[in-house]
Formats: structure tokens, C-alpha cells, sequence
């Protein structure tokens, strides 16, 4: 439901960007220029402001966000050229539309307006008619361009919304004690999570990370998910699980298209911690006194091979041990180092938050390694368990 209100919530904002009256902005030095101008224009019903300079014309724009600008070439000062050219540069007013006003009918000067940013060039004297027809064709341009980028918004909005509600919360399952920090790149993330109650005692806890990301990617996540939970349980051992999606994922995904995964299986009966791993990343093991071990594995990602190659190791946890799966969004393009340099930051991390509260610990580790105001280019997921509650 709440998918469906964002949706309708933009596509209504999409309506309104076609149906609002549209301001126009008027840039010229010379007063009968931008009277006969706006006499025209306002006839028609369109809302005018108008500027005799520039630098006036840059800060209204920016301030007042006109639906289109009507700008004089030869001004005092700064040029209607080097004024579109500043306009353009400037994120907040990129995107509205100029037609170039200008006495300057010659075929030079009207390239140059239209490789700086213009949408149009019209010669003076202007004729009202022809003012009216361009700014109408140019606005709606821009609505029908402002429009689609919000019905596009609605979209990626009702996946995400989508996606966000595939993915368990720790307190839809509370007895498998894990936390999640998760951040996708896009609206719809490639990276995957998932935690499987096998029985009282046991827990499955998956984490993927799709090739590619956005859409194609993230509507792979619930083909997943399902996969999961049909090839878990008593009947099947951890190679079993992903041998199960490996399987399907060959029949559906792209070509070159894959996906890594680690799943670790915890069975608290026997303290046993067994773990796959398909390409992925090494689970990391932190015990409670502080030491830290890297479960490496050679292996092959799902979904390539028709004999995928899967390694398997299994190892003892008490008491106080966390243990962490991620995806390498957290590892590479380390600030200062690789993937390798990384990964030694990632364990680090993980052994100085070990006392942190569980519920904490990966946002804390997370903004660590990839602070908000860093350059972030791939999902961000690092699922954090504790051994015993």
C-alpha cells in the first residue's frame, strides 16, 4: 500500500507540472523590448517576470525557478551568451529552457546560442505570433520531459517500497539475533539479504549481491528469496541450498549476468557455524575476546556454470561470538588501498565495535569505513549475528 501512495502521490505531481500556469522570464535592457513582450504573454495568460541584465536574470532564476527564459543576446556587462552559459553550469536552473532574443540574425551567432544550452533563437524585431508559438512548443517539451522523469521516480519508488518489504527486520525473526545495515546505490539495489528459521535452533543467513545494479537486478531479489526458503530446511545441507538456486538462477539471469553469495548455517544445538560461500566475500568471525578470523574460500559465483564449484567450511562459536556477512561495496575502492586493504579495514572495524550493542553495531561499522559524505559507488550491506542470545 504504502508503494501504491508514493506512486499516485508523483503521478500527480506529474499532472500538476503539465497543468500549472507557467512563469516566464524576460531578459532585455531595453524597457519597450520586454513590455511588448510580456503584453503578449500575458494576454495569453502566462505569469511574467522580467530583468534587464545578466547577473539580475541568474539570481531571480535561481530564486523564483522560472518555467522558461526569453534572453537578450548584446546587453551591458555580461552577454546573454556568457549569461546561458552560467545558467547551464548552475545544477538548480540547468534544466530551464532559453530562447535566444537577439538583432543577431546571422547563422554563427545562432549556432553559438544553441551550442551553449539555448532550445531556440528568435530574430528581431520579434513578431508576437511567433514568440507565443515557440514558447508553447518549448514548454511543452519540458512538461512532457518533467513529467516522464516523475512517472520514472514512481516507478523506482513502488520497487523500492517493494524490494524494502522482501527483506526480513530483525524483529520479524528476533531468535536469529542479527542486525542489518543496508543502503543501495539506486532506488532498487542489486545486494540481497535474507535469515531463514530452519527450526528453534537453527538459522540460515544469506547474503548476494547481483551483477549489475537498479532494475534488472533488484527484480531478481524476490526469485531469490523464494529460492531460499524452498531449497532450506532439514532435507537440505548448506551445499544443497545454493547448488538449489544456482540451478534456477543459470535458467533466468542474463548472459554474463551472476550473482555471489555467502550463507552461513547456525545451528546452536551443536555450536556449529557452517558456511558456503560462491564467489563472495570471506565471512568474518569475531570472537568475544577480541580475536578475528576470515573464512576465505575458492569458489565460483551462481549462476555461470553448469557445474558450479562451492567450498565449504565449518567452524565451532560460543558464546559471545558476532559473526559478519557483507557485500564488497564495504571493501573495495577502500579510501588509500584496494579490495585488500579493505577487507583489513572491515575486520578491524568489527573487532572495535565488538562490545557495541548488536542492534548498532553495523550502521557504526558501515559509517566507518564509508562515511556519509564519502564517494559511495555500489551497495552498501553488512549483516551483523550473534552467535548465542
Amino acid at each position: 500500500m504504502a508503494g501504491s501512495t508514493a506512486g499516485t502521490s508523483l503521478a500527480r505531481r506529474a499532472h500538476l507540472v503539465v497543468t500549472e500556469t507557467p512563469t516566464i522570464l524576460i531578459v532585455d535592457d531595453t524597457p519597450t523590448n520586454v513590455e511588448v513582450v510580456q503584453s503578449v504573454l500575458e494576454a495569453e495568460g502566462f505569469h511574467t517576470l522580467a530583468v534587464g541584465d545578466g547577473p539580475s536574470a541568474r539570481a531571480i532564476s535561481h530564486s523564483r525557478q522560472p518555467d522558461l527564459i526569453l534572453l537578450d543576446v548584446v546587453m551591458p556587462g555580461e552577454s546573454g551568451f556568457e549569461t546561458c552559459a552560467k545558467l547551464k553550469s548552475d545544477p538548480a536552473t540547468a534544466d530551464i529552457p532559453i530562447i535566444f532574443l537577439s538583432a543577431l540574425d546571422d547563422v554563427k551567432s545562432k549556432v553559438n546560442g544553441l551550442k551553449i544550452g539555448g532550445v531556440d533563437y528568435l530574430s528581431k524585431p520579434v513578431h508576437g505570433e511567433e514568440v507565443l508559438a515557440r514558447v508553447r512548443v518549448h514548454l511543452r517539451i519540458r512538461a512532457a520531459q518533467r513529467a516522464l522523469v516523475l512517472e520514472h521516480r514512481a516507478r523506482l519508488e513502488e520497487l523500492r517500497t517493494a524490494q524494502s518489504a522482501i527483506l526480513v527486520k530483525p524483529g520479524d525473526c528476533p531468535e536469529a539475533t542479527f542486525a542489518v545495515y543496508y543502503k543501495p546505490l539506486e532506488e532498487a539495489g542489486g545486494d540481497f539479504y535474507d535469515v531463514v528459521s530452519v527450526d528453534s535452533e537453527a538459522f540460515g543467513y544469506f547474503v548476494a549481491d547481483v551483477s549489475g545494479h537498479g532494475v534488472s537486478a533488484a527484480f531478481l531479489t524476490s526469485a531469490i528469496k523464494a529460492l531460499l526458503r524452498q531449497y532450506t530446511g532439514p532435507m537440505f545441507s548448506p551445499e544443497d541450498t545454493m547448488r538449489g538456486i544456482d540451478s534456477v538462477m543459470r535458467q533466468i539471469l542474463g548472459e554474463e549476468q551472476y550473482l555471489t553469495a555467502s550463507f552461513a548455517h547456525l545451528n546452536r544445538r551443536t555450536g556449529r557455524l557452517s558456511v558456503v560461500s560462491a564467489g563472495h566475500p570471506p565471512l568474518i568471525l569475531v570472537s568475544r575476546s577480541g580475536q578475528a578470523q576470515t573464512l576465505q574460500m575458492d569458489s565460483d559465483p551462481l549462476g555461470l556454470f553448469s557445474s558450479v564449484v562451492l567450498q565449504r567450511k565449518g567452524l565451532r562459536v560460543s558464546r559471545g561470538d558476532r559473526f559478519f556477512l557483507y557485500s564488497d561495496g564495504l571493501i573495495e575502492s577502500s579510501p588509500g588501498g584496494g579490495r585488500r586493504l579493505g577487507l583489513e579495514r572491515l575486520v578491524d572495524s568489527c573487532v572495535r565495535h565488538r562490545a557495541v550493542p548488536l542492534a548498532e553495531a553495523p550502521a557504526a561499522i558501515a559509517g566507518e569505513l564509508r562515511p556519509v559524505t564519502g564517494i559511495v559507488e555500489d551497495d552498501l550491506l553488512l549483516m551483523a549475528v550473534e552467535a548465542f542470545p
